[in-house]
C-alpha cells in the first residue's frame, strides 16, 4: 500500500479537507468539469502578525491528483487545523471555496477553513446517549438566530435546561449551511457541510448538541436537499452535472439524482446527511419540500439518506422526518413495501383544518378546509384528511392512503416557520383566535396520538412576529421581496394595495430584530406558558396519553363538539372532550365512546378552563341525565374504578 493509499484510507468522508492522524491535511474534490485544481493555503497565524497574502509557494499549495469518477485529491504535510484555504481551478484566476467545506469563518464568498472534528471533548452523557426514536417526542422548531437576542448556538445552549423543563423533547433547527448576508431562514443555504459562522463556530454547534443530551433532549436539523441557494453556490464551477432541468423546481435549481453524472451528486448529497450525525452527533433530520426531491433510480435518494443517517449513528436510535405537500405517505412506509423507508412526515391537513377553525380564514390553500370536528376526528384517527381526493385549490387529487401509517409518524402543529410567516405580518394565533378556542385546540395537539410541534415562542404566546427575512446583495433583495409579495398575493386578504403596503421588506435588518423572541414573556404569558408545560406534563407521566401506539376513537358529538377515547387497558381508558361552540347539553347520550367500562366512573384529570390558564374553571359534568359541556373547552377525563377490578 502506497502512502496516498494509507491516506485515503483514513478518511471519515469522501469529499473536503480532513486531518491526518499523523498530521498534515488530506483533501478530495468532486471536480469533474475540471482538469487541474490547486488548493492554495492561507496559514493560521498569530493575531499580532500581518495576514500574508495566499500565495503560490509550493509549500503552500497543493496539487491534486486526479482519480476516478471526477475526484481530484492530495496530501500537504504543512496544512493544520485553522488553516484556510481556497481552490484554483484550471487557469481561472478567481479561487474558491471548497463546495464541502467545514467552516467558511467569513461567510461563503471568503476562504475554507480546515476543521478538526475530533478536538471537541464529548462529555460523558452524550458518550452514554442512545439516541430518540420519533415515538413518543414532542419537537420544537427553532431559528438559532432569534431565538434568543445574541442569536447564537451558546446562547440557544443557556436555555436548554427551560426547554427541557417545560417538557419538550427534541429540538428541531431550521437549516444551518452556510448563507450569505448577516440574516436569513437557511433554506437558501450553499455550503451545505459548514455550519453557518453567523451562530458561532462548528464546535459551538457540538457544544449545544452534547448540552442537549445532557439534559435529555434528542436534536434533529432541517436539511435542504431539494435546491440550493442563488448566491455563493459555485457547484457549477466544479461539476456541469450537478443540476438538471428536467424536473420543476419553485424554489432554485433541481438538484439531479438520477440523470447522467448523477453518481457525485448523490455521493455529496448522502454524505452529508450521515455527515451532521456522525461529527455533531445529530438525531436526524428533518427533510424540507420532498416533493421537489426528483428521482427516478433505485434506492430513490430519500431512502439512501434514511439509510445513511442510521448507519451514521452506530447504533444510536434516529429519526428522519420529511415535508411533503403532496402527502405522499411512501416516504414513511418500510422500504420491502415499496417505502422509502423514513419515519415521519409533516401534516398539514391538521394544520390548515385547525387554523380555518381557529381564524375562519378559509381562502388560499386553507380553501378546501371546514375546520369541523368530522374533519378533526377523521385525522386523529387516519392522519391525512385528503388522501386522493379532488382538492379543489389545486384543481386535482391530494394526498394518498395512510391505512397501515402509524399514528405517530404524522407530525402535527398549530404553527411552524412557513405558516406564521404566512399569514402576512408573521402574527401568531394567539394574536387571530379566540383564547378559549386555542386552549382547547392546544390540548388537542398535546394530548393527541401523533406526534406533535411547537414553534419557538408558541409555548409562551410570543408577540415577537416571525417574518420572512434574507439578507442578500441588492439585485436578489430586490426580486426575493417582489416574489414574496406575489407568493402571498394567492390570499385575497393579503392582495390588496393596502395590504401590501404593509408587508415588511425581507433584506430590512429590522424585519430580523422583530423576530426575535422575548425570553421574559415566559413570565409575563404565565398562563400561556402554564397551559402547555402542564398538557406536555400530563402527555409525559400519564401511561394512556403518553403511550404512541394507543388505540383510539373518536366521534362527533355536534356541530362543535366531539370525543376522542383512548383504549388504556390495564391502564383504564380516557376521554378527551372538546367543544368549540356554544355550552353544550346532552340529554340523549347515544354515543357509545362514552360510557366509563364496566365497574368504573368518569374522573376530570385537566382541563383547559382552570382559572390558572385564564379560563373560568368550568369542567364537563356527567349527571344521571346526560352530559354538560361547557363552551370553548377541552377536558381530559380518566376511568376510575370505585373498588379495582378483578
Amino acid at each position: 500500500m502506497n502512502d496516498f493509499t494509507k491516506l485515503a484510507a483514513t478518511r471519515r468522508l469522501p469529499i473536503g479537507a480532513e486531518p491526518q492522524p499523523g498530521g498534515g491535511v488530506h483533501f478530495r474534490v468532486w471536480a469533474p468539469r475540471r482538469q487541474r485544481v490547486v488548493v492554495e493555503l492561507r496559514p493560521r497565524i498569530p493575531a499580532d502578525h500581518d495576514e500574508p497574502p495566499i500565495t503560490a509557494d509550493p509549500e503552500f499549495s497543493v496539487q491534486l491528483v486526479a482519480e476516478q469518477g471526477g475526484y481530484l485529491s492530495g496530501w500537504s504535510p504543512h496544512a493544520r487545523p485553522g488553516d484556510g484555504y481556497l481552490l484554483k481551478l484550471d487557469d481561472e484566476a478567481r479561487r474558491f471555496p471548497d463546495p464541502a467545506s467545514r467552516f467558511q469563518p467569513e461567510g461563503p464568498h471568503g476562504p475554507s477553513e480546515i476543521i478538526d472534528p475530533g478536538r471537541f471533548a464529548w462529555s460523558e452523557a452524550d458518550r452514554g446517549w442512545r439516541g430518540a426514536a420519533l415515538e413518543g417526542q414532542v419537537i420544537y422548531e427553532v431559528h438559532i438566530g432569534t431565538y434568543t437576542k445574541e442569536g447564537t448556538c451558546a446562547a440557544l445552549e443557556r436555555e436548554l435546561p427551560e426547554i427541557a423543563r417545560a417538557g419538550l423533547t427534541t429540538l428541531e433547527l431550521m437549516p444551518v449551511g452556510d448563507f450569505p448576508g448577516r440574516f436569513g431562514w437557511g433554506y437558501d443555504g450553499v455550503c451545505l457541510y459548514s455550519p453557518s459562522r453567523l451562530y458561532g463556530r462548528p464546535d459551538d454547534l457540538r457544544g449545544l448538541v452534547d448540552r442537549a443530551h445532557s439534559l435529555g433532549l434528542a436534536v434533529i436539523l432541517d436539511a435542504v436537499y431539494n435546491h440550493v441557494g442563488p448566491d455563493g453556490n459555485f457547484m457549477r464551477e466544479f461539476s456541469d452535472t450537478f443540476f438538471t432541468t428536467r424536473y420543476k423546481n419553485e424554489w432554485g435549481e433541481t438538484i439531479n439524482f438520477d440523470g447522467e453524472g448523477s453518481e457525485g451528486v448523490r455521493e455529496f448529497i448522502v454524505e452529508n446527511a450521515g455527515y451532521w450525525v456522525d461529527e455533531f452527533h445529530l438525531d436526524g433530520l428533518r427533510l424540507d419540500a420532498t416533493q421537489t426531491i426528483h428521482d427516478r433510480s433505485t434506492p430513490h435518494i430519500l431512502t439512501a439518506i434514511g439509510r445513511r443517517v442510521r448507519d451514521a449513528a452506530r447504533g444510536r436510535r434516529t429519526m428522519v422526518v420529511a415535508e411533503n405537500e403532496e402527502q405522499q405517505t411512501r416516504l414513511v412506509r418500510p422500504v420491502e413495501a415499496g417505502g422509502y423507508g423514513l419515519d415521519g412526515i409533516w401534516n398539514d391537513d391538521f394544520h390548515h383544518s385547525a387554523v380555518v377553525r381557529l381564524t375562519g380564514r378559509r381562502e388560499a390553500y386553507y380553501t378546501d378546509y371546514l375546520g369541523t370536528p368530522q374533519e378533526l376526528v377523521s385525522m386523529i384517527d387516519r392522519g391525512f384528511l385528503y388522501q386522493g381526493q379532488h382538492y379543489s385549490w389545486q384543481k386535482k387529487a391530494r394526498g394518498t392512503s395512510t391505512r397501515g401509517v402509524p399514528r405517530s409518524a404524522f407530525i402535527t402543529f398549530l404553527e411552524n416557520h412557513d405558516q406564521v410567516a404566512n399569514s402576512g405580518r408573521g402574527e401568531r394565533l394567539h394574536q387571530l383566535a379566540a383564547p378559549g378556542v386555542l386552549r382547547a385546540m392546544t390540548a388537542l395537539l398535546l394530548l393527541g396520538p401523533n406526534t406533535p410541534l411547537l414553534f419557538q415562542g408558541q409555548e409562551f404566546a410570543s408577540t415577537a412576529p416571525f417574518e420572512f427575512f434574507a439578507d442578500h446583495r441588492p439585485d436578489l433583495a430586490e426580486k426575493i421581496r417582489e416574489g414574496r409579495a406575489k407568493f402571498l398575493s394567492q390570499f385575497p386578504s393579503l392582495a390588496t394595495d393596502a395590504a401590501r403596503g404593509r408587508l415588511s421588506a425581507p433584506e430590512d435588518p429590522r424585519t430580523f430584530e422583530r423576530s426575535k423572541l422575548d425570553l421574559g414573556e415566559r413570565r409575563a404569558h404565565a398562563e400561556q406558558y402554564a397551559l402547555h408545560c402542564d398538557l406536555l406534563a400530563l402527555r409525559r407521566r400519564d401511561p394512556v396519553f403518553g403511550s404512541h401506539d394507543v388505540d383510539v376513537d373518536g366521534a362527533v358529538l355536534s356541530d362543535h363538539a366531539f370525543v376522542l377515547r383512548f383504549f388504556g387497558g390495564a391502564d383504564g381508558d380516557r376521554l378527551l372532550v372538546v367543544n368549540l361552540g356554544a355550552r353544550l347539553a346532552l340529554t340523549i347520550v347515544n354515543e357509545s365512546l362514552l360510557a366509563p367500562p364496566e365497574g368504573a366512573r368518569w374522573r376530570v384529570v385537566w382541563s383547559s378552563e382552570e382559572v390558572r390558564y385564564g379560563g373560568a374553571g368550568a369542567a364537563p359534568r356527567e349527571r344521571p341525565t346526560g352530559w354538560d359541556v361547557p363552551g370553548l373547552t377541552a377536558t381530559a377525563i380518566a376511568s376510575t374504578w370505585e373498588t379495582q377490578p378483578a
